[in-house]
């Protein structure tokens, strides 16, 4: 009941004010426990704030469809993460990542526990769609996810531009532009696949001049 209670509270708190400034002591005070409640559970309060941000808010956020291609895919869930980043989510997102240019270990915490999951699945729609002739077989995953997500976070940081669900849906498609496989390149594909295939061979292009028959001499 009391671990419920503290982070309702934090959830609460976290809404009028940001993660600097919240206190222990008015977590423990709105949750109506004390303070030893508090670091018997949770050492600091990075620690004490993520808790809340995975159970209350990544946990409740729906995993979004998996798309027939790897850019639906992918599009999905930039406008997913784009729907989310509007509220408080966003908001505690970039107040961690602000807290963690001077404490390095939160951000890594951030990354490893909500991000990297998502990221490798994410890398691994990539793949997919390099072995199914959707992307060019040199695409680099990570740096596809960078330039996509990258932007992303990088609006929401520096709010340069409003955070909309169309701008992901634009920014996919350029991103995912520079790496499609274009249909004449998929047609060769085909072609090489068809004739690589055990007992095919391709007919040999005969010169402009034809080979004389005997008695034809």
């Amino acid at each position: 009941m009391n671990h419920a209670a503290i982070l309702d509270a934090v959830y609460d708190l976290l809404q009028e004010h940001s993660v600097r400034d919240l206190t222990m002591e008015a977590v423990a005070k709105r949750a109506g426990v004390g303070k030893p409640t508090l670091y018997k559970w949770w050492p600091t309060k990075a620690a004490l704030v993520l808790a809340m941000f995975r159970e209350r808010m990544v946990d409740a956020r729906p995993e979004p469809m998996r798309g027939k291609t790897a850019e639906e895919t992918i599009r999905r869930g930039a406008v997913a993460i784009i729907r989310a980043l509007q509220g408080l989510l966003g908001k505690v997102v970039a107040e961690l990542i602000a807290e963690g240019q001077s404490e390095p270990a939160i951000v890594r915490q951030l990354f490893d526990e909500h991000l990297r999951g998502r990221r490798a699945a994410d890398a691994a729609e990539i793949e997919r769609g390099k072995a199914n002739d959707e992307l060019l077989a040199d695409a680099d995953p990570e740096l596809l996810l960078d330039a996509v997500f990258g932007a992303i976070y990088y609006r929401l940081l520096l709010r340069s531009a409003p955070l909309t669900e169309q701008y992901g849906v634009d920014l996919v498609k350029q991103v995912f532009n520079g790496v499609k496989v274009r249909r004449s390149l998929l047609s060769r594909r085909v072609a090489d696949r068809r004739f690589a295939r055990p007992g095919r061979r391709r007919r040999k292009i005969r010169s402009g001049k034809s080979r004389a028959r005997p008695g034809q001499c």
